[in-house]
């Protein structure tokens, strides 16, 4: 198969996700025998733009015609079988769907966040979940609120975005990958037509090490941002420290707009270490040693990278009930779920995980094999083909309905249109 990926990349300063997903996923399809090609920009080359052009860029943000006119000549001359979209932001817009269109390409997306309800994609407001704008005909409440960067003036070109190339999202892509079920509920509240959301969960690599011991930390790793359940794990811990520890010190591993203050919160104690950025060796060496990785995130999380990470090396999680982890953690079999927001939840099952070595090395084993069963690279190397094949089927009229839903407690699939709303719990 030929496919052609279109990407904008996310600056550097911090680790993305998002772009190690589209890497691994370009990687896994190039060692399958499948041709693979990228089509991308990067918010890293802003920096070096003139003035005149830095300031242009949010006008770029809801519409690039630069961008339609290169990738349409592209595909005219290379004929992909698909496209497959992921971040279009800032750099290269939904101009690129007009593109396929123009060169009648099937186009399928992946859906890393809430971007087609919500202008800053995060369904995240002042420390707790906002649905202010699913299922409005426009984004306002966004920009009342300056949602993204908090300010009004950087909201508005993707609540403008967003208001004028809904649908030109949802009638011009064949094929949504959704990367939960959860996630999927959300978009077919929020009006995105059913039938073309498919749930997809992101694959994770073999780490290459495993847990052998009982583990030597918990470890928070990810960004350092309210959003994330920073500020909940520091209080939940100080609580812990002041009964007397738990018997393994807290490792917190990342960057981002709480590093001074998790920063000064470690400094001089010996029962928190700040570690600061690792490659991704480093984490998962990390996580190897780690009796449980701690996602206490106050949003609703469309997946959980760190979470699958720990299930592929036989760690458990102890994660917010809440989102896609509840996906992700079966709550006392692979993990622990506490209740969102609630230090004292937290606070009861970091100590729980902790407590019974026998346990918590029956609940890494269950984990383990949940990642083999959902989260691996051959099932998700079968879910990428299957989706590119429905998109093509779909497009030349040869489909023979929406594309299957995998159920995640049988293993089985069903048509899209099972349920009302398909989803994949």
């Amino acid at each position: 198969m030929h496919v052609l990926v279109v990407h904008n990349r996310y600056s550097s300063a911090q680790p993305s996700g998002e772009n190690r997903v589209v890497d691994e996923e370009v990687g896994l399809l190039r060692a399958a025998g499948h041709r693979v090609e990228v089509f991308e920009r990067r918010s890293d080359d802003i920096a070096g733009r003139s003035l005149l052009g830095k300031a242009a860029v949010p006008l770029l943000v809801p519409w690039n015609p630069a961008v339609r006119a290169e990738l349409a000549g592209r595909l005219r001359a290379e004929r992909p079988d698909v496209v497959h979209v992921h971040n279009v932001f800032p750099l290269l817009s939904p101009a690129v769907l007009a593109a396929c269109a123009d060169a009648g390409v099937p186009v399928v997306a992946t859906l890393h966040n809430y971007t087609q309800i919500c202008p800053p994609g995060t369904l995240h407001r002042d420390g707790r979940p906002c649905t202010e704008c699913v299922g409005s005909a426009a984004p306002l409440p966004a920009v009342r609120h300056g949602c993204y960067r908090d300010s009004r003036l950087a909201t508005v070109p993707l609540a403008v975005g967003l208001l004028v190339n809904r649908r030109r999202w949802w009638s011009g892509v064949e094929r949504f990958f959704c990367i939960s079920g959860a996630q999927r509920d959300v978009l077919v509240r929020s009006g995105m037509p059913p039938e073309r959301l498919a749930v997809k969960h992101n694959f994770v690599p073999e780490p290459g090490v495993g847990r052998s011991g009982p583990g030597e930390q918990l470890l928070f790793l990810g960004r350092l941002a309210e959003a994330k359940g920073v500020r909940l794990l520091m209080a939940a811990w100080d609580e812990i420290a002041a009964s007397g520890g738990v018997g393994v010190p807290l490792v917190v591993a990342g960057a981002g707009p709480l590093e001074r203050e998790v920063t000064a919160w470690a400094a001089g104690r010996d029962d928190v270490r700040y570690a600061g950025l690792w490659d991704p060796a480093e984490c998962r060496r990390a996580v190897a040693r780690s009796v449980a990785v701690v996602a206490p995130s106050m949003s609703l999380e469309t997946f959980g990278l760190v979470v699958a990470e720990a299930m592929a090396a036989g760690v458990p999680a102890v994660a917010a009930g809440h989102g896609a982890f509840v996906e992700l953690v079966e709550d006392g079999a692979t993990g622990l779920l506490h209740r969102p927001g609630d230090r004292a939840s937290l606070t009861s099952c970091l100590r729980r995980i902790t407590a019974g070595p026998e346990r918590n090395r029956e609940m890494g084993r269950a984990a383990r094999k949940r990642y083999e069963r959902d989260f691996s690279p051959a099932v998700g190397l079968e879910r990428l083909v299957e989706g590119y094949r429905s998109a093509i089927a779909g497009r030349s009229g040869g489909g023979d309905g929406p594309p299957p839903v995998v159920d995640e407690g049988t293993g089985s699939r069903r048509g899209a249109r099972a349920g009302r709303d398909g989803g994949s719990r």
